[in-house]
């Protein structure tokens, strides 16, 4: 089945890039809002959710202080990812987290409803 690509762009009050940095980037930075234990081997990363449910990401890009992408190791789609970037205005100081990823067509809003969920529990553990 054919999947479309989501964009999604949040507004932090973010001003540190460090912290940003280490929650999108670390094992126990993605613990505090993405997964519930995060395991990682420099370019393979597995997260846990709950008991019973994992999924194990490749990084397939990576630039410090800029973006993360990952590829899920079950996604028989080579050309299908998900990226979380994160950009810093110049003009306020505070960074906007960019998310991209990939869904069908009849998961894409439940996809951007829990990408919301994800983020919203990240702006409360790291007071963004």
């Amino acid at each position: 089945m054919k999947k479309q690509k989501i964009h999604l762009e949040y507004a932090l009050k973010a001003t540190s890039k460090n912290i940003l940095w280490a929650a999108i980037s670390t094992p126990s930075g993605l613990e505090s809002w993405f997964a519930d234990r995060v395991v990682s081997d420099e370019k393979t990363v597995t997260f846990y959710w709950g008991k019973t449910e994992s999924r194990t990401a490749s990084i397939t890009a990576i630039r410090a202080y800029s973006f993360i992408r990952f590829r899920w190791a079950d996604n028989p789609d080579h050309h299908e990812f998900f990226e979380i970037k994160m950009t810093n205005s110049e003009l306020t100081n505070d960074f906007t987290l960019e998310i991209t990823d990939f869904a069908p067509d009849d998961e894409a809003d439940d996809l951007c409803d829990l990408w919301e969920s994800q983020v919203d529990t990240l702006r409360r553990t790291c007071g963004f």
